[in-house]
C-alpha cells in the first residue's frame, strides 16, 4: 500500500521511526490531487520529505494527535477542502445533515472553526511544536474579517489559532520553502521572507516596502475602515505587483507577505504527475467511502486561477486572477489512467478549472506587470486588452474524445458565457453544443437586474440573453434537444424587492421554474460579504443596501420560485411591499391568483390552502428540474 502513513502500524510499513510532518486534516483521506492535503503531502514527500497524515483527528483527546508521534519538522494543519463553517452550515445557520468529505457522509467528525481548534490543541499538548496552518480557511481569514455564523469582525487566524505561520492560496511552493527553511535549521519566528505566507512581528523596521492597512481596533469601529482596507487587500492579490500588507493587533502586527508565484505548465504537470493513489484511503471502505471523491473521479483539473472577478468568489484571493494550466499531454495521461479503471464507464464527468473556458492568461503583459490592480478583465465589458480565444480548449477536449475508452467527454465546471460570447470564432461553441452538454448546460447568470449584476461583478443581462438565443438556435442546428439551466441567487447586495420581482417576472416570461435557488451567502474574503458586512461597496465607497432579515431573504427566495403553493403567502407579501399588486390576480402576466375567500369555519389555514390550489393551477406550470420547455 502506497498511502502515506496514518497510523503507527503503516509507518513501519515503510520502515519509518518518525515523519518530518504530520499534516493534520479536517477531511477523510483521500489521496487525489483534487484534495489540497494530498497535494501538498506529495510535493513534500517528492522532496524526501517524510509526510504522515491524521484524517480528521479526535479533538477531545490528546493522544490522538501523537498516533504518529511528534514530526522532526513541524504539523501542517488544515480544515481540509472547504471552510469547516461553509461544510457545516446552511446560509440559513442551519446544522447540514451531510458532510461529503467524510466516510459514509456522517456529520460531526470535525469541529467548527476547524483549523483554528486543531492548532490550538497541537499547542495545548505540544507546547514548543512547530504550527503551519494552510488551506482555504486559514487562507481567507489570514487578516481581519468578517464572520457571518457569529456575525462579527473576527482577527487573523493566525491570531486565534497560535499557529507560527499561516501558507496561504495555493501552496506548493510555500510549502518547500518553509521545510527547506526549518529542515536547514531556522526557527519559525525566522522565516519572515517567504513568499504567500503570513507571519506575526513585533519590530516593522525589520521589513521592506509594504502597506499599513488600518488597525484591528479601527476597522472593529468603523466598517467604512474595514471596506477601505479591504480594497487595499483586493489590489494586492497578484504575484507581480503586491506589496506586504501590515495589520495591527496591539501587542503584535500580522504581516501578509505578497503571493506565491504561479505555476508554470511543467510545474502544473509535474504537480499532477505525482504517484497519487487517486483513491480514499482503504479503512473508509466499510463506511462507503467519501462521496466528495465519488463526485470527482473521473473529472480532471485542467487550469487553475480565474480572471472572471465576481464579487461573491473568493477565488481572486486563493488562485489568484493568473491562470494556470496544465499541458495536452499531462491531461491526456490523466484521462487514459481514468479510462484504465475497472469502474470507468466511458465518460469523464468534466475537464475545467474555476471556469472551464479560460486556459490562458487574459492578456501578455501579466507576465510581467501583473494583473491590473484598479480594472476587471470582464467587467463590465470585456477589457480591449483582453485575449479571447477557445482554440487550445477546443482542441483539447477532441483529443480527450479519442482517447480509447472514452465515450463521452463533458464539460460541467462552468463556461463563462460572457467571455465565450465575446469569441468571433465560433468553432467552439459549435463543438460544445456538438459534443459536451449532458442534456443541460449549467450556466451562471445569477441574476437580471442590472443593477444587482453590476454589485456581482457580472456581465449585463443582455449578455444572457444573447448566449441564450445563440445557444438553442446553434443546438437547433446540431439537431440536439438540450437546455440551459441557469444558476440563479437571491438577497446579493444590491438586491431589493423591485430586483427579485423583475427577476420573477423574466422566468414567467422564459417559463422557467428553478427547483434550486442560493441565497447570498456572506463567506470570508469576497467583496461581496464586504458590501453585506460594511453597508458600503468597496470599489467605489458608495453606500449598497442589504436583506439582512431572514424574512426578506425568505421573501426574495420565494420570489424566484413564485410558482411553488407553498412559497404563495411569502410572495403576496412580497408583492404588496414592493407596490406591485398589478402582479396578483387572473391576469396573463400575473404571477399568482388573489386570495381565494373561504366560507366556513377553515379560518386562516383553509384561506392560505385555497389560494395555495389557485396558484398551482397557474398557466405555465410545468414539471421537470429547471429546465425550459421548448416553444
Amino acid at each position: 500500500m502506497n498511502f502515506l502513513p496514518t497510523n503507527a502500524e503503516e509507518m513501519a510499513a515503510r520502515g519509518w521511526d518518525s515523519v518530518d510532518f504530520v499534516y493534520v486534516t479536517g477531511d477523510a483521506y483521500v489521496d487525489h490531487p483534487s484534495f489540497g492535503p494530498a497535494i501538498i503531502s506529495r510535493v513534500l514527500e517528492s522532496r524526501g520529505y517524510r509526510v504522515g497524515i491524521i484524517a480528521q483527528p479526535d479533538w477531545t483527546n490528546g493522544a490522538d494527535i501523537l498516533r504518529l508521534g511528534l514530526p522532526r519538522l513541524g504539523f501542517l494543519v488544515s480544515s481540509g477542502n472547504m471552510d469547516s463553517m461553509v461544510n457545516h452550515y446552511s446560509v440559513a445557520k442551519k446544522r447540514r445533515d451531510f458532510d461529503a468529505y467524510t466516510p459514509g457522509g456522517a456529520v460531526g467528525r470535525r469541529p467548527d472553526y476547524a483549523c483554528t481548534v486543531y492548532c490550538n490543541y497541537i499547542r495545548s499538548h505540544v507546547k514548543n511544536a512547530v504550527i503551519i496552518a494552510g488551506g482555504i480557511e486559514p487562507s481567507l481569514r489570514r487578516l481581519a474579517h468578517y464572520d457571518y455564523w457569529s456575525d462579527s469582525l473576527k482577527r487573523s487566524v493566525l491570531i486565534d489559532s497560535q499557529a507560527d505561520l499561516i501558507s496561504y492560496g495555493m501552496g506548493e511552493r510555500s510549502v518547500v520553502e518553509i521545510a527547506d527553511a526549518l529542515d536547514s535549521g531556522l526557527k519559525p519566528e525566522q522565516l519572515t521572507f517567504i513568499r504567500g505566507t503570513v507571519f506575526k512581528c513585533r519590530d516593522l523596521s525589520v521589513l521592506g516596502e509594504y502597506i499599513e492597512l488600518p488597525s484591528f481596533e479601527q476597522l472593529k469601529n468603523d466598517k467604512r475602515k474595514y471596506a477601505e482596507s479591504f480594497r487595499i487587500q483586493c489590489a494586492n492579490t497578484d504575484a507581480v505587483t503586491a506589496k506586504a500588507l501590515v495589520e495591527d493587533y496591539g501587542d503584535c502586527c500580522v504581516v501578509v507577505n505578497p503571493p506565491s508565484r504561479p505555476l508554470t505548465t511543467e510545474e502544473m504537470d509535474a504537480v499532477y504527475g505525482l504517484p497519487y493513489m487517486r483513491a480514499w484511503h482503504p479503512s473508509y471502505d466499510a463506511e462507503g467511502g467519501i462521496p466528495a471523491f465519488k463526485e470527482i473521479k473521473f473529472s480532471i483539473c485542467s487550469s487553475r486561477g480565474c480572471f472572471g472577478g465576481c464579487s461573491f468568489c473568493a477565488l481572486t484571493f486563493h488562485q489568484g486572477r493568473t491562470v494556470q494550466a496544465r499541458s495536452h499531454e499531462s491531461i491526456l495521461r490523466e484521462a487514459e489512467l481514468l479510462a484504465s479503471e475497472p469502474d470507468f464507464k466511458g465518460y469523464i464527468h468534466d475537464v475545467g478549472g474555476p471556469t472551464a473556458n479560460f486556459r490562458a492568461p487574459s492578456c501578455k503583459k501579466q507576465a510581467k506587470e501583473g494583473v491590473c490592480a484598479a480594472r476587471q478583465c470582464l467587467f463590465p465589458e470585456p477589457c480591449p486588452n483582453l485575449e479571447v480565444s477557445h482554440r487550445d480548449y477546443t482542441e483539447l477536449l477532441k483529443k480527450l474524445r479519442a482517447v480509447k475508452g472514452v465515450k463521452k467527454v463533458f464539460v460541467r465546471s462552468g463556461i463563462r458565457f460572457d467571455y465565450l460570447m465575446a469569441d468571433k470564432d465560433d468553432a467552439f461553441f459549435n463543438e460544445l453544443v456538438s459534443h459536451h452538454v449532458s442534456g443541460q448546460l449549467k450556466v451562471a447568470p445569477e441574476h437580471v437586474s442590472d443593477r444587482v449584476l453590476y454589485y456581482m461583478g457580472k456581465p449585463k443581462n443582455a449578455v444572457f440573453r444573447a448566449f441564450k438565443k445563440k445557444f438553442y438556435s446553434v443546438t437547433r442546428k446540431v439537431g440536439k434537444e438540450q437546455y440551459l439551466v441557469p444558476y440563479l441567487m437571491s438577497s446579493h447586495p444590491g438586491s431589493e424587492l423591485s430586483d427579485a420581482v423583475e427577476l420573477a417576472e423574466y422566468l414567467r416570461d422564459e417559463n422557467l421554474s428553478p427547483e434550486q435557488v442560493q441565497d447570498f451567502y456572506p463567506t470570508p474574503s469576497t467583496v461581496s460579504t464586504c458590501m453585506y458586512y460594511t453597508g458600503v461597496d468597496p470599489r467605489t465607497g458608495k453606500a449598497v443596501y442589504s436583506a439582512r432579515s431572514p424574512h426578506e431573504k425568505a421573501m426574495q427566495r420565494a420570489l424566484i420560485q413564485y410558482r411553488n403553493p407553498k412559497n404563495y403567502e411569502l410572495v403576496r407579501e412580497a408583492l404588496v411591499k414592493a407596490g406591485r399588486t398589478d402582479l396578483i390576480g387572473s391576469g396573463p402576466t400575473c404571477l399568482i391568483h388573489a386570495p381565494a375567500r373561504v366560507h366556513g369555519s377553515g379560518g386562516k389555514d383553509a384561506r392560505r390552502i385555497s389560494a395555495a390550489k389557485a396558484n398551482a393551477g397557474r398557466p405555465g406550470k410545468r414539471q421537470g428540474k429547471g429546465r425550459r420547455v421548448k416553444k
